[in-house]
């Protein structure tokens, strides 16, 4: 009985450890180059934007922006990065306030203010006109930032944006007590879950996107974070950018994983509304006639991450149109 509870001991004692590891090396994950920080004065105090500012060996005197998804932030875009400064490209990677490492306030979230922020940071930087990479939520912002800013705009990429319909007109409404008490729960095992939602097969080489959000999870209060995401949800939810996409005037590419199922509160639905909803095939092909200036790409077997689960083909097809004349 006593070796018994010796050896209890000493397992609890090893799992503390192993657990208060993982969670360090968590915070740990290093983004791929140096992050400078910016400050932003919004609702009355100053608060400080992290981006990445990486510069090409070869400059061809153009600059990109890439825009992150809800769910990640600056550190998902480190092989894209590093395609696009290879080919001259100097690259902006702004965590938008509320993810990453940037400071995570409670105040009103908006597209606008995203996209205001975005454009004071390249004010900063000296920069004029710059081409929009975009990501999933990443998407909405952009096209936010479009249509606010449409000489600042050269070209557009959206790709597998979210917000290609109005999640408000068919998932129910959650309170933001509610979203919060759920954001609350969140871990290792959960965040993955949902990330696993995002590719046809799950492979150890995702996971390390998984600890990336979990970082920024960790950073700081995590109640305080807990209620940020719940903001940034009712965001997505309560201000839909469908209705922006036949004022973009950029000429624009969308590039759409045909696997990709994702719906903003899928968990919501019926089975026969989540047949219904989220078939970006369909929705890919309804952006492109809705934007004047439209291409699409559309990539079959490929889920909601394209630069991530299909490099070489994103790749190509986004070098392709930035350096198209």
């Amino acid at each position: 009985m006593l070796k018994t509870r010796n050896f209890l001991k000493k397992w609890l004692l090893f799992s503390i450890v192993v657990a208060t590891a993982i969670q360090l090396s968590a915070q740990q994950l290093p983004y791929p180059y140096p992050v400078q920080y910016f400050s932003l004065s919004i609702e009355g105090n100053e608060y400080k934007m992290a981006y990445m500012d990486v510069a090409s060996p070869t400059p061809r005197g153009e600059t990109v922006v890439l825009l992150h998804g809800k769910n990640f932030n600056g550190y998902y875009w480190k092989d894209v990065i590093a395609a696009l400064t290879k080919e001259g490209y100097r690259v902006i990677v702004p965590d938008q306030i509320g993810w990453g490492k940037s400071d995570k306030p409670v105040v009103h979230y908006s597209f606008p203010l995203l996209a205001n922020n975005t454009k004071k940071l390249l004010d900063t930087l000296g920069i004029k006109k710059v081409h929009v990479v975009a990501h999933s939520m990443g998407g909405m912002l952009a096209t936010r930032f479009a249509v606010m800013y449409p000489t600042t705009v050269a070209k557009l990429v959206l790709e597998n944006p979210i917000g290609l319909e109005d999640y408000s007109l068919f998932v129910p409404y959650q309170t933001t007590d509610k979203l919060y008490a759920n954001e609350r729960q969140a871990t290792y095992e959960s965040l993955k879950k949902y990330q696993q939602s995002y590719y046809p097969q799950w492979k150890p080489e995702y996971e390390q996107y998984v600890q990336a959000q979990l970082d920024a999870f960790l950073l700081g209060d995590k109640d305080n974070n807990a209620l940020v995401n719940a903001l940034t949800y009712q965001m997505i939810y309560e201000q839909p950018v469908v209705y922006y996409f036949s004022k973009i005037k950029s000429p624009t590419l969308l590039i759409i994983g045909q696997h990709d199922r994702t719906v903003v509160g899928k968990n919501l639905l019926s089975e026969e509304q989540k047949k219904q909803y989220g078939d970006y095939p369909a929705l890919g092909r309804k952006t492109k006639s809705a934007i004047q200036n439209a291409s699409l790409i559309e990539l079959p077997g490929v889920g909601h991450i394209p630069h991530v689960q299909a490099f070489d083909t994103y790749k190509k097809h986004l070098i392709q149109f930035l350096k198209k004349p």
